[in-house]
């Protein structure tokens, strides 16, 4: 197993280096430079055409990138010109808010999804087993983000159950249980919207798993050997159905990350996400380049989880 994630991390390395490079040359290609946005416009042009050479935009490319990735590998990523500070102080003010919300998102997902998906699996074709179907159907035919819209409009706007923007009620001191419950109480909505969407693709896995499973030919010798039901679907049927789902915790949290962008805009929730739309939609070039090298970064070590997690659960494919 130690061989396996061994050769996982060590793929790691030029898969970040090559994303890297794509993120840099998307973001040249862009309109404007990073110096978009920090000057008047009414400046003297040749005062802007020094500041350029002293940033170093006039260099090629490759020499560019050394210099942005050798500065992002020391935590480095610039000045955001919106907000006058560092890049990494203003993400890492934000990051907290994205990882606690994908984390709550994934609970309530397996909260939701087991659940439905086992008694969906065992009672199949049953009436309870076509209105969790209907459900997962809903699910996959409803955009994430008009769901959400529906979900702040009826329950904050409407009903004002649940706060419409802020990650915590102003006012409590950080660290109080009263900011602790704040914080949850703000991202609640959020969290329950996503996952009553992310939810229908675990049921109907699992679902599908349940069925699958009770037709082999283990499951079969177990009934002929006079096991009851019970120790069937506990024993044999759940545990070989759920192991695929724990394979993909992984991909998990890093689909919650990247989806939780819509979310946190439509919630006006300061996350990452939110962050992330806003730069596009100012050209804050330094903040876009970090953030979508973040999300890439994350996508591949949600994926390096799940290898681990995988060859953890099935012998059968570790590297001896």
């Amino acid at each position: 197993m130690w061989i396996t994630i061994t050769r996982r991390i060590l793929i790691m390395i030029p898969q970040v280096f090559l994303l890297s490079i794509l993120v840099f040359l998307l973001a040249k290609s862009m309109p404007g430079d990073a110096l978009t946005g920090l000057v008047d416009p009414n400046i003297d042009p040749k005062a802007v055409a020094d500041m350029r050479e002293k940033l170093g935009l006039n260099n090629p490319w490759h020499v560019q990138y050394w210099d942005w990735i050798s500065r992002a590998v020391q935590g480095n990523f610039g000045e955001s010109f919106k907000f006058k500070m560092p890049v990494s102080d203003l993400i890492g003010e934000r990051i907290g808010n994205t990882v606690w919300l994908a984390l709550v998102t994934l609970i309530f997902t397996y909260l939701i999804a087991i659940p439905l998906g086992i008694l969906s699996g065992r009672y199949n074709d049953s009436l309870g087993d076509r209105l969790i179907t209907g459900y997962t159907y809903f699910g996959f035919a409803a955009p994430l983000f008009i769901f959400a819209l529906l979900m702040v409009w009826i329950f904050g706007f409407y009903f004002g159950w649940f706060p419409t923007g802020g990650s915590v009620t102003p006012g409590y001191e950080p660290g109080t249980l009263q900011y602790m419950a704040s914080k949850f109480y703000h991202l609640l909505l959020p969290a329950l919207s996503m996952a009553l969407i992310t939810t229908v693709g675990t049921v109907q896995y699992l679902r599908n798993e349940i069925i699958d499973t009770k037709q082999k030919d283990f499951i079969h010798t177990a009934r002929a050997k006079g096991a009851s039901e019970s120790r069937i679907y506990n024993r044999h049927v759940l545990r070989n159905a759920l192991l695929p789902i724990a394979a993909f915790f992984g991909y998990e949290i890093t689909g919650l990350i990247g989806g939780s962008i819509f979310v946190e805009q439509i919630f006006s929730y300061p996350g990452m996400g939110q962050l992330f739309l806003s730069s596009i939609m100012i050209r804050d070039f330094s903040v876009v380049t970090a953030l979508v090298l973040l999300y890439g970064i994350a996508a591949i070590i949600g994926s390096l989880i799940s290898d681990i997690i995988l060859s953890a659960i099935d012998p059968r494919i570790r590297i001896k």
